[in-house]
């Protein structure tokens, strides 16, 4: 057997590893230049290749290497002072999405996914403002809940940190990625506790993390430079048309 084959899970090909590793680059740079995208992204095409048996625990250590990297990259724009709350937060919103994590079937996955990618590409979550630590507790909770079973929740971050950082792009960004570092690593913690085998998928996720670093480092570079505004409305589009091929993927399952 070859080389590459054998590093890889059985039944998964070099050429959807190489597709992978390569959006890996590009979704990162998004995420790096916007704060906002790259995982909804991969989670769309990763949804393409992998069983969803293993599509959310995959992505989500691919995220938690894209977001330590990003995390890092930005450290010096990383606003520490609401760590203590998000962190609480974190823990308890996953320690109730552990209950729910492996109890969904295939096809409703498949369908809550691409209706939730469409969901936070499109809208807006109003009225998060003004939040004390209460608030940014509970809401952190309520994100890491929902990431144990969706995903991507990336969005949905940003939009919440949004609030806190109205003129600090930057801050934003660099916050964003230590928040979602925090919540992927917690969720690797429960899929591990549950029995998966992270160890099948670890070349391919090793492969996508560094080539992810990549493309923190360029689209740090753009963070200023893009014309937001334009590049989000293309990025919507395709990630909408991928988020229906899921949809209609999932509802032919179940008929």
């Amino acid at each position: 057997m070859d080389l590459p084959f054998a590093l890889l899970p059985d039944g998964f090909g070099i050429a959807a590893a190489a597709i992978l590793v390569s959006a890996s680059f590009f979704t990162s740079a998004l995420t790096a230049a916007f704060g906002v995208g790259g995982g909804v992204a991969m989670l769309a095409l990763m949804g393409q290749f992998i069983p969803v048996a293993a599509l959310i625990p995959v992505h989500g250590a691919v995220q938690l290497g894209s977001n330590t990297g990003r995390a890092w990259h930005q450290r010096a724009n990383v606003y520490w002072a609401i760590a203590a709350p998000f962190l609480i937060g974190s823990v308890i919103g996953a320690a109730g999405g552990a209950f729910f994590v492996v109890q969904l079937p295939d096809a409703l996955l498949k369908l809550a996914l691409g209706l939730f990618i469409i969901v936070v590409t499109w809208s807006r979550i109003p009225g998060i403002g003004r939040l004390g630590a209460a608030g940014l507790t509970l809401g952190s909770a309520v994100l890491a809940f929902v990431t144990m079973f969706m995903g991507a929740t990336g969005p949905l971050l940003s939009a919440f940190f949004a609030q806190l950082f109205p003129d600090d792009r930057k801050a934003l960004v660099a916050t964003h990625a230590a928040g979602m570092t925090v919540q992927h690593a917690l969720k690797l913690v429960v899929f591990g506790l549950a029995g998966f085998a992270f160890w099948r998928w670890l070349p391919l996720i090793v492969a996508m993390i560094a080539s992810g670093y990549l493309g923190t480092v360029y689209g740090t570079r753009l963070l200023e430079a893009l014309p937001e505004k334009a590049f989000r409305q293309v990025f919507r589009i395709g990630i909408t048309l991928l988020a229906l091929d899921m949809i209609r993927r999932g509802a032919t399952a179940l008929l």
